[in-house]
């Protein structure tokens, strides 16, 4: 999905709208997912224990009220104009980059499985640190701990270190979502066409979260361990976490928060990718009509 002929600033634009859309949108099934990701075992006094989706969005209305479903939303807003410009900038850039070293005209799928992959590593160091605290703000058992969005930044950073924001998390569904596009039938309507991309972005969110579910529910155990002078935390690296859950809780313990985590990424996949073809595409149009593009 390279666009050669579309500026930086455009992609940086569309994908922080697209990315905001499906967040707005979105966000209260991430906060669901979240809880059972942290949920370990029987429940402790004091803690609350959900038993599906629909009771975790209950209790969290009912004990909480419903602002905490919104809860730590402004780090992932502050991040999306940044994410999004990287993870579309970056795709495109990359794919030019592998169809230069293979010597290739056309992305095949192993070019649009590899760039994707690469363009979500590319985009973890921009996600990152926003993730982290979205975390720490979306626990309940740390919601009295910080006032807000820079209380939480200021309170990691000087009890735990830096390091504690640099956490290795790579998890890309970009190709998937190429290869699904290229696959579905060509349409020539531009209603079609946005059914094209809601479809392909649906269908490749929901591949993607199969595949990086596990890999997500470690990365919440792992953001979620404060660091501890002279102690390992439990939740360490990505590979022997997975191994540590799997141990002690069972695999399906892998994929606890998969509902409301493929409900949102899913068809916010979808979203994502129809808003970001739209400007992109309104973008087109008006330098067609202009006769010039600027770079």
């Amino acid at each position: 999905m390279a666009n050669n002929n579309v500026p930086f600033s455009v992609t940086f634009a569309a994908g922080a709208i697209a990315g905001v859309s499906e967040i707005l949108t979105m966000y209260p099934l991430d906060v669901v997912k979240t809880r059972f990701q942290l949920q370990v075992g029987k429940a402790t006094p004091g803690q609350e224990q959900y038993t599906g989706m629909t009771d975790c969005v209950k209790k969290i209305i009912k004990n909480e009220g419903f602002s905490r479903l919104y809860r730590g939303i402004l780090p992932p807003i502050l991040m999306e104009a940044p994410k999004r410009a990287t993870k579309f900038a970056a795709n495109d850039e990359w794919t030019k980059v592998y169809l230069k070293t293979f010597g290739v005209q056309k992305v095949t799928s192993p070019i649009s499985i590899l760039t994707g992959a690469t363009a979500g590593a590319t985009e973890s160091f921009v996600v990152v640190p926003f993730e982290l605290v979205k975390i720490r703000l979306q626990d309940r058992a740390s919601a009295g701990k910080y006032t807000g969005t820079m209380d939480c930044v200021r309170k990691i950073v000087k009890n735990e270190g830096p390091l504690a924001l640099h956490i290795v998390w790579n998890a890309g569904y970009f190709g998937v979502i190429h290869q699904v596009r290229a696959m579905l039938p060509a349409v020539k309507s531009k209603n079609g066409e946005l059914f094209n991309n809601m479809i392909a972005g649906t269908i490749g969110g929901t591949f993607g979260t199969i595949l990086n579910t596990p890999f997500d529910v470690v990365k919440s155990r792992i953001q979620n361990s404060p660091r501890v002078a002279r102690s390992v935390p439990k939740y360490n690296w990505s590979i022997p976490a997975l191994f540590t859950v799997a141990r002690e809780e069972g695999f399906s313990a892998l994929y606890k928060g998969f509902a409301p985590k493929v409900l949102r990424l899913g068809p916010g996949g979808g979203i994502l990718l129809m808003v970001y073809s739209v400007i992109v595409d309104f973008y087109k149009e008006s330098v067609r009509r202009n006769g010039s593009i600027t770079r």
